[in-house]
């Protein structure tokens, strides 16, 4: 079923989604099928949930972007498709209805806050993300370093379908119509860094780490793949674990460091080399936001092995701005994305400082270390 289910969602089958998880959920909680038979049970995302207790359940809705998450939603026709509910046996009655990112949605319950609110943004947040950097022209594209990261390019009017594992999803419609994005997840990123501090016990902090890692020249050799949980994008691998490899007796713990922090950025080149195959272009610049892009040694060695700018805003916890952004427009708090534009600025730049060969050289050490740690479990 993977082809039609990529065709019709855009998404690999992975348990990362929503789909097998109703489906589970009907299957092995007592009484919950024949709830939904009766009408008495309802499914949906996050959003789904948030808006239905905000109305106190007068709004059973989702936005497009975050149906286009559940692996049941067919994201060029814009509707729930029937043969991917018919093969997980999930009633489509339970399911909310789709509505537009950016818009009036409905309302708070009054007694929540003493007066009825509207409620006119919703989004997932990686797209919220793309759209508070403004990437509103295709082939822009951002890259959020959380404790996974999630990197997102704009591709326009037309969903792309990835020929390298990347998810097509629904970037947004703010009343103008669908826009899409392609999508990869790297399951590892802060995380990895956490694992140096809280396991190892190799660092105290992140800003410790990101001084040894500047402290030394070069790993000496060494990379690590911090598959904890498998590989998410292209690889998609949830088989593969965490691996360091060319150890030597000179190996030391700042070499570990640094290679925990250069796999952040191997993992979202590897990401961007298939957005740029799928997409047959080059990308111009990166946008960048989240924790871990406080990290100027990681945003500069992203700049090298992309060999592009590396822009960092001022604000990089900004996802609930972002979110806003939807908000605004859709109540006419702001009357245009050019608006927005002018509400994002730019708190460092990072350029490349490597050759091209340099950076293909080491992005080959880690193309071999890839492979030593895929299918292991």
């Amino acid at each position: 079923m993977e082809p039609i289910i990529k065709e019709k969602t855009g998404l690999v089958i992975d348990a990362y989604f929503s789909g097998t998880k109703i489906k589970w959920l009907l299957d092995n909680v007592e009484g919950a099928r024949a709830l939904a038979r009766q009408g008495r049970l309802l499914a949906g995302t996050m959003d789904t949930w948030l808006i239905w207790n905000l109305t106190r359940g007068r709004c059973h809705v989702t936005d497009y972007t975050n149906a286009s998450r559940t692996m049941l939603y067919d994201i060029k026709n814009l509707r729930w498709d029937d043969d991917l509910l018919a093969l997980m046996d999930i009633p489509s009655e339970i399911l909310p209805k789709v509505v537009p990112s950016s818009g009036l949605i409905g309302e708070t319950d009054a007694e929540l806050f003493g007066v009825p609110i509207p409620i006119c943004g919703a989004a997932g947040d990686q797209q919220a993300a793309l759209f508070g950097q403004a990437c509103f022209e295709e082939g822009s594209a951002k890259n959020t370093y959380g404790t996974g990261c999630f990197i997102l390019m704009n591709t326009g009017r037309k969903p792309v379908v990835s020929r390298h594992q990347l998810l097509t999803t629904i970037a947004w419609d703010c009343g103008e119509g669908i826009e899409y994005a392609l999508e990869g997840s790297v399951f590892n990123a802060g995380a990895a860094i956490q694992w140096l501090r809280d396991e190892l016990k190799l660092i105290e902090n992140a800003q410790q780490g990101d001084l040894i890692a500047a402290g030394i020249p070069d790993t000496g050799g060494v990379y690590v793949v911090p598959a904890f949980t498998g590989l998410g994008a292209p690889y998609w691998d949830m088989y593969a674990r965490g691996a360091i490899v060319g150890l030597t007796r000179g190996t030391t713990r700042k070499h570990i460091v640094r290679a925990t922090l250069e796999s952040i950025a191997y993992q979202s080149t590897d990401v961007f080399k298939a957005m740029i195959s799928d997409l047959g272009t080059g990308l111009k610049e990166l946008k960048v936001d989240g924790g871990a892009s406080n990290s100027d040694f990681l945003m500069q060695f992203q700049a090298d092995l992309l060999g592009i700018d590396v822009i960092k805003p001022t604000n990089t916890e900004s996802t609930a701005y972002r979110a806003a952004c939807f908000a605004g427009l859709g109540m006419g708090f702001w009357n245009s994305r050019e608006e927005l534009k002018h509400n994002y600025h730019i708190a460092k730049l990072f350029r490349p400082g490597i050759s091209r060969e340099e950076a293909d050289r080491r992005m080959a050490g880690w193309d071999k270390a890839v492979r030593r740690s895929m299918s292991w479990a």
